[in-house]
């Protein structure tokens, strides 16, 4: 499948110093495009055109870049919730189909936010991180994660396809799961997980050569527990099928080759037992990613052993910066090392949200070759703030 328009170019440079400039050069264009289209009354955006009245500068002549973004006030997750949804589409894309993704929910409004192609440039950058050996081109997919109005389930369906495979789903809710949690239904929920386990079961019976998965960690020790304890070969008999020799009682034996996951229990010591225990030593590969709505997603350095399992996230610059700032003054990014509150900033020609505070705190991180920017790790729900997201609950 060919790339989505809009996908920004690969970062270019011999040095570690040369391609953080580079980076930053590609940051600062990326913004003051972006910022032109969304507060220009040809292309804007209404919310932003109608902001924009109540600011103290004129983004299009004030923003020249990155360091400019600090003049925008900041996001405000109530902006998000409730309608009219149509007040988010810019109007240099009046003709274009529009989407519409939710994210929370558990109490109150959802957030909605809108969606042409953001997913799935997303996704494609996504997909040029994955190692081929194990998320092989042509490959099918299994969708063990949130369902319904989420971008999930049609962004790992167009992963799939990008990468020449089909995708097959599950039906899941994690509202209610949360719903049940609250209301300490603990039984409930637990057997709306098995329900969302036995889907999964009953696809990986089906015959479909299912290689590559998402789904959240929690999910994944589920589907290995279930593995384990014999349910996918009590799925074989029960549908007139020989189990394969061997057995299938581990994501191994299941055929599975490559996971992509998300969701803040990924912690060092889940990420360690995911590794020795469920995942062969490393022989399924696992790549963690840091991701929501409203920015899309933070791939992860490869983890294994050799660094204690240490998992650092970066941002998909120039669509989305991540900060890690003094909780008490956002203008303060934390020293290296340091931990703070992540703060998000995505510009996309179909969203534009500065300086958004995430539910999660971490410690901030150097950039490397791979990724010429700050990163994030240790992420975790934010001590000061209650609840926690859908994925990390589910």
């Amino acid at each position: 499948m060919k790339d989505t328009p809009g996908k920004p170019s690969p970062v270019t440079g011999t040095t570690l110093d040369e391609r953080i400039k580079n980076a930053r050069a590609q940051l600062d264009a990326h913004i003051r495009e972006v910022v032109r289209w969304h507060f220009s009354p040809e292309t804007g955006t209404p919310f932003w055109l109608e902001k924009a009245k109540t600011f103290n500068f004129n983004p299009l002549t004030d923003v020249g870049g990155w360091d400019d973004v600090k003049k925008f006030p900041i996001f405000e997750d109530d902006w998000l919730r409730g309608g009219p949804v149509r007040k988010w589409v810019p109007k240099g894309y009046a003709d274009r189909g529009v989407y519409v993704f939710e994210t929370g929910g558990t109490t109150g409004l959802p957030k909605s936010r809108i969606v042409i192609d953001d997913f799935k440039i997303d996704y494609e950058m996504m997909s040029d991180t994955l190692p081929d050996q194990y998320f092989p081109r042509g490959g099918n997919w299994l969708m063990l994660g949130p369902s319904g109005p989420r971008r999930l389930r049609l962004a790992i369906e167009h992963l799939a396809q990008y990468r020449g495979g089909i995708c097959f789903c599950v039906d899941l809710d994690p509202r209610y799961v949360v719903k049940c949690i609250k209301e300490r239904k603990i039984a409930e929920a637990q057997a709306y997980k098995d329900h969302c386990i036995d889907q999964a079961l009953t696809i990986l019976a089906g015959g479909h050569d299912i290689k590559c998965m998402f789904t959240t960690p929690k999910l994944l020790a589920a589907l290995d527990e279930a593995l384990r304890g014999g349910k996918l070969e009590e799925k074989y008999r029960s549908i007139g099928k020989p189990v394969p020799r061997g057995g299938v009682r581990s994501i191994k034996q299941a055929g599975i080759t490559g996971i992509f996951s998300g969701g803040t229990e990924f912690t060092p010591q889940f990420t360690r037992e995911a590794y020795e225990e469920m995942l062969d030593n490393g022989e399924v590969y696992m790549t963690p990613t840091y991701g929501n709505t409203l920015m899309g997603l933070a791939c992860s350095k490869p983890i294994g052993p050799d660094d204690g399992f240490k998992i650092s996230y970066y941002a998909p610059q120039p669509r989305a910066v991540i900060e890690v700032v003094n909780p008490k003054n956002y203008d303060e990014v934390v020293p290296y090392g340091g931990t703070g509150r992540v703060l998000l900033s995505t510009f996309t020609k179909e969203f534009f949200v500065p300086r958004f505070p995430e539910r999660d705190e971490g410690e901030r991180e150097k950039p490397f070759e791979k990724y010429p920017w700050d990163g994030v790790s240790g992420v975790r729900p934010f001590s000061e703030i209650a609840g926690s997201t859908v994925v990390g609950v589910y």
